[in-house]
């Protein structure tokens, strides 16, 4: 009896490693499996999940493993086995993984198919996925059965909000579109009108400065920002000439990428 106790506690710890990383993971079918009754030969033996979803036991016949996890399927194949013999030791592994995939699509970064080999969170995803200075994260979601869990990556990717992440399951869908425009433009009265590359935080006083500033005939307190949205074109005047003299650091208004800078003119 000691002997037996020592056993199952030697089989509990080959098995620990793999329980830890995909003790949740759900069987699909293609997945291959190796099925181990201690101390008898004839019911240890290794297993692919059929179309089916099932599995042949010698001995039972098939048995629905699709959907399962291998803990649930242990116990399920347990209770079977009694059948056959007295008190069984059953454990389930899982050697091969084909059913458990996420997709990324959108064309923000390179398409594709993401293998869930271990358990793994967004974030984990989207550090494989390559250069995404070209995405929208702000605009990116992750579909679960049809249904957005999970709006707007940038907090997380870019701000180092982990609080944000989120376990991926198979089946799940990751939409990352293109940014469509990541420069701003600054017109009019300024040195050197040009586009400049957007990058987070970027205020209008900034983008004036990297334009070479105010040209002597700059209305400064005449200057708008042009911000095109879902409803169409916004316009925020900005007075300049109050950041400039007055530190009225309320009127350097943070930019997005598309916005349009224009300083116009003075009449006199």
């Amino acid at each position: 009896m000691k002997t037996r106790s020592m056993l199952l506690i030697l089989t509990m710890l080959l098995v620990l490693p793999f329980t830890i990383h995909a003790g949740d993971y759900v069987i699909g079918e293609g997945d291959t499996l190796d099925i181990a009754v201690w101390g008898v030969k004839e019911l240890s033996f290794p297993a692919k999940v059929r179309p089916d979803g099932k599995i042949t036991v010698p001995g039972l016949g098939d048995v629905a493993a699709s959907g399962q996890t291998p803990t649930a399927l242990q116990a399920s194949l347990t209770a079977r086995i009694k059948e056959l013999v007295k008190n069984p030791i059953v454990t389930v592994a899982v050697t091969g993984i084909t059913n458990s995939k996420v997709y990324i699509f959108g064309g923000g970064v390179k398409a594709g198919v993401f293998d869930l080999l271990q358990r793994s969170t967004l974030l984990q995803l989207l550090c494989t996925v390559g250069e995404v200075k070209t995405a929208d994260l702000k605009k990116s979601y992750l579909l679960r059965k049809g249904v957005k869990i999970k709006e707007d990556f940038y907090a997380l990717f870019i701000s180092g909000d982990t609080n944000g992440d989120i376990q991926l399951e198979s089946g799940d869908s990751i939409f990352i579109p293109l940014l469509i425009d990541k420069n701003v433009y600054v017109l009019g009265a300024v040195n050197t009108p040009k586009a400049i590359e957007y990058h987070d935080g970027m205020t209008v006083m900034e983008a004036i400065l990297e334009s070479g500033g105010f040209t002597k005939f700059a209305s400064q307190n005449d200057t708008q920002i042009y911000r095109k949205d879902r409803k169409g074109v916004e316009s925020i005047p900005v007075k300049a000439k109050e950041i400039i003299q007055g530190g009225n650091m309320s009127q350097n208004t943070k930019l997005k990428p598309g916005d349009y800078i224009v300083v116009k003119e003075s009449l006199f």
